[in-house]
């Protein structure tokens, strides 16, 4: 039962697969049916696969037998509706033909017509065609007789329209013609006419530009000027409004402008304006228009005239004439290259720069004319013509101009020594810069070259100044400014920023601290910044670009010059020592202005000084050097001083007995210094104190030199005791205290190694003195041994001089023998210290 059900399994699924198969067979493309049968024949069952097969196949041809029976009736009915058609078609066709017979039988009559009028119409177009070629010779024969008529008469530009004409309209319709041959054959000689001629002209129109570019550049420069200057005014008028604390200058600057110039009218043309007012189309002109030059008389106009356009004084006509003929010829190319290279070697001639340029601002101005006049035409030609000039031609042009003109300027600038001519050449460059860039031309290395120039011209302005500082220094009095008024009092604290309410309190008349140079070198400086500022306007320098500038010009100013100048007044040999002393006090007056400097310059420029990267003045630190050397100077002069009294000074070594008061030099000496130290008064305190400390020094040191000298051999107790009286008196001065501030007895102190010397040789205390040696409380701590044993040899050997026949008195041999003892021991000292 199993296997017969296995059995029946297997045929179910071999059926299956077989009716697939079948069904893929029908829906295959006939190319894809290889691996299908395949299948079929690696299979077992083929034999019942092919009588599937065969089934399937009648089956099929049933349907298509009861296919053909359900369509065969309609088959038939086509058949004969198409027999009916074609014997329609039949009786149309013998219709048709019948008709076209009758056609042609009726229309020979009208064809025979048709071949009349044929004739008719050409014989009427062979008319019309002969009046045609007579008029059109009869507009030639008139042409070139107008043609000859303006040959004649020397109009060559409108002789060339004609023959362009007669030529290119006229002469191609009727050429076959034998008169218009003889036409053809005279229009090569009449082209070469009139090429020479225009030539001829554009010759002599190039030949007075060069001739007249100076005063086309002056035209073009001056409208330009003109139109800074309104810039100028607005610039200084804004300037007013925003800041107040400079009104006068700007004023000063508003007023001087207007002055010289009671109307300023006109501006320069924008390159469009004077496009457009340039006639691209050269109109027909006259005979005389043809012969003239190219530049047109025009007289000097006044002042209150508005300034004719640069392109108002040359008539292009020639150039336009010229370029068209050329062009109309086929030689433009030839008129191009022709002109450019004339153009390229006027531009040399142009940028050589006369010799003696350098010697007056007409030779700058005469130069730079001559370059915008060359400019203005050239872009002038540029913009009324197409092609005789490009934009690639006048930048190599302007590259080339450019650059010699910078090595001009830069070789000639350095022989200016006049600031003023300095500035006046820089205003002279801007505006020829300005003017060049109205135009379209680059000028970005002109303002870098000013920057150079700006340098240069602060080393004029710094050399100047120089000048004007000696002067000041030269011509001051050194003594405080007396005021006896509150006119000349406000005049002075106008002049310089000075504040002093116990000063202000005081009656008339009464005098400020410093002097009259205080007020004037402020001023100077003052002036000196304005100065810088002059050179910076239209440089196109932003605010932050002009303020480093002028601080550090200024900076150049206070540091080296001022500096110097200062320097050289103090280092003069005829100083003196109140003029040492104003000069420290103005320069402390003027150390304290610096601020105000600050201020200054911030209004001016609108720069912050807390801005990043401002430059800050030095002015504090070069007015604290130069009083600095003022103090060293006084300290010097007082010394020199001191020594000159102490040269006075005439001890007697050998006295045996002291006199009754101090010297006669020391006195004199001490008065001087008592006199001297009165007048510190207004000197800062320490600057009094350390002058009063130095000249009590070195007079304590003089007087230990004076005392130790090798030509001092021998000296007795009388004299020691003379001397004694000396130290007191100065001791006696430090104590009254010529100069304030000092502490206790610390002036006394510069005479305290005289004072133990001296005490210990009077008292001859050697005793506490070689018992204490070493000891921080000793009582004769700054009496030096070696110094002690020098002055006991001299007088040791005085002693012994005066006592060669007393030396068998016992208190004189006791005498000596402790002078010996005390030497040898001070000599013991001296050995084991250096030891």
């Amino acid at each position: 039962m199993e296997r017969g059900k296995m059995a029946e399994l297997e045929s179910l699924e071999t059926a299956a697969e077989h009716e697939r198969i079948l069904r893929e067979i029908e829906s295959t493309d006939t190319a894809c049916i290889g691996p299908t049968l395949r299948s079929v024949y690696d299979g077992e069952e083929h034999g019942r696969f092919m009588e599937k097969l065969e089934a399937r196949i009648r089956n099929h041809d049933r349907e298509i037998e009861k296919m053909c029976n359900f369509h065969y009736q309609g088959f038939v009915d086509s058949i004969t509706e198409l027999l009916k058609v074609r014997g329609e078609a039949q009786k149309l066709k013998n219709q048709v033909t019948d008709t076209n017979r009758k056609l042609q039988n009726e229309g020979k009559e009208l064809i025979i017509a048709m071949e009349e009028l044929k004739q008719c119409r050409l014989q009427q177009r062979n008319i019309s065609a002969t009046v045609d070629k007579l008029t059109l010779c009869l507009p030639v024969l008139e042409m070139y007789s107008k043609l000859r008529e303006q040959m004649k008469s020397k109009r060559h530009y409108p002789a060339l329209k004609t023959l362009e004409h007669l030529e290119h309209t006229y002469l191609p319709q009727v050429s076959h013609y034998r008169f218009c041959k003889i036409m053809v054959d005279n229009i090569p000689k009449l082209r070469e006419e009139i090429k020479e001629v225009s030539m001829s002209d554009l010759k002599d129109f190039l030949e007075s530009i060069r001739k007249h570019s100076d005063k086309i550049g002056e035209t073009a420069m001056k409208q330009d000027c003109r139109y800074n200057q309104w810039k100028i005014i607005a610039k200084i008028f804004f300037s007013l409004l925003l800041s107040p604390n400079i009104k006068a200058q700007q004023q000063r600057n508003l007023d001087n402008i207007v002055s010289q110039h009671p109307r300023i009218s006109g501006g320069k043309k924008s390159k469009k304006e004077v496009c457009a007012s340039s006639d691209l189309e050269v109109k027909t002109t006259s005979p005389m228009s043809e012969q003239d030059s190219g530049i047109l008389d025009v007289e000097d106009e006044d002042e209150d005239e508005e300034v004719p356009g640069a392109q108002d004084l040359v008539d292009f006509s020639p150039v336009y004439r010229c370029l068209h003929i050329y062009s109309v010829l086929g030689a433009r190319e030839t008129f191009e290259n022709y002109y450019r290279k004339q153009r390229r070697k006027q531009a040399r001639l142009v940028l050589q720069p006369p010799s003696n340029m350098h010697e007056t601002l007409d030779g700058y101005r005469k130069y730079f004319n001559q370059i915008v006049g060359f400019f203005v035409v050239e872009d002038h030609i540029l913009h009324t013509t197409q092609g005789l000039v490009n934009r690639a031609y006048i930048d190599e042009l302007w590259e080339m101009a450019l650059s010699k003109t910078i090595a001009a300027l830069r070789t000639h600038s350095s022989y200016c020594s006049d600031p003023s001519l300095v500035l006046d050449l820089k205003n002279l460059i801007v505006l020829f810069a300005d003017t060049l860039q109205g135009y379209g031309f680059p000028v970005n290395q002109l303002f870098d070259m000013l920057l150079e120039i700006q340098d240069q011209y602060s080393e004029t302005l710094l050399k100047k100044w120089t000048g004007v500082f000696r002067n000041i220094l030269d011509s001051d009095n050194y003594s405080p400014i007396p005021v006896t008024n509150e006119e000349m009092y406000k005049k002075i604290v106008g002049q310089f920023p000075f504040q002093d309410a116990e000063l202000e309190k005081q009656p008339f008349p009464k005098k400020f601290p410093f002097s009259e140079f205080v007020p004037k070198v402020y001023n100077q400086i003052k002036e000196f910044i304005y100065a810088c500022l002059k050179f910076s306007e239209d440089l196109h320098l932003s605010s932050t670009e002009v303020d480093d500038m002028i601080r550090k010009s200024t900076n150049l100013l206070l540091t080296r010059t001022l500096s110097n100048c200062l320097q050289n007044v103090i280092k003069r040999k005829n100083v003196g020592l109140t003029e040492l002393v104003q000069i420290i006090i103005n320069t402390t007056h003027l150390e304290k202005s610096c601020k105000f400097l600050e201020e200054f310059i911030t209004n001016i420029t609108n720069v912050l000084p807390e801005t990043v990267h401002t430059t800050k003045l030095y002015g504090t630190t070069t007015f604290k050097d130069a009083r600095h050397a003022a103090e060293e100077e006084i300290y010097t002069n007082l010394n020199q001083k001191i020594d000159q009294f102490l040269q006075l000074a005439d001890y007697d070594w050998m006295a045996m007995e002291p006199g009754s008061k101090a010297s006669d030099y020391l006195v004199d000496l001490i008065g001087f210094l008592r006199s001297t130290f009165a007048v510190f008064t207004h000197l800062p305190g320490k600057v009094a104190q350390t002058a009063c400390m130095s000249a009590c020094k070195h007079l304590s040191t003089s007087l230990m030199q004076l005392l130790l000298e090798a030509e001092v051999r021998q000296l007795t107790l009388g004299a020691l005791q003379q001397f004694n009286l000396d130290v007191e008196e100065c001791e006696q001065f430090a104590r009254s205290g010529p100069v304030p501030g000092f502490q206790g007895d610390t002036l006394q102190l510069a005479f305290i190694d005289l004072r133990q010397l001296l005490d210990l040789f009077i008292q001859w205390d050697w005793s506490t003195y070689l018992a204490d040696y070493g000891q921080p409380t000793c009582k004769y701590l700054r009496v030096n041994p070696t110094t002690a044993l020098v002055l006991l040899e001299k007088m040791r050997d005085t002693s012994r001089k005066n006592n060669v026949f007393a030396q068998f008195r016992k208190n004189e041999r006791d005498k000596q023998k402790l002078i010996d003892t005390v030497a040898k021991q001070l000599r013991s000292l001296i050995n084991s210290h250096h030891s």
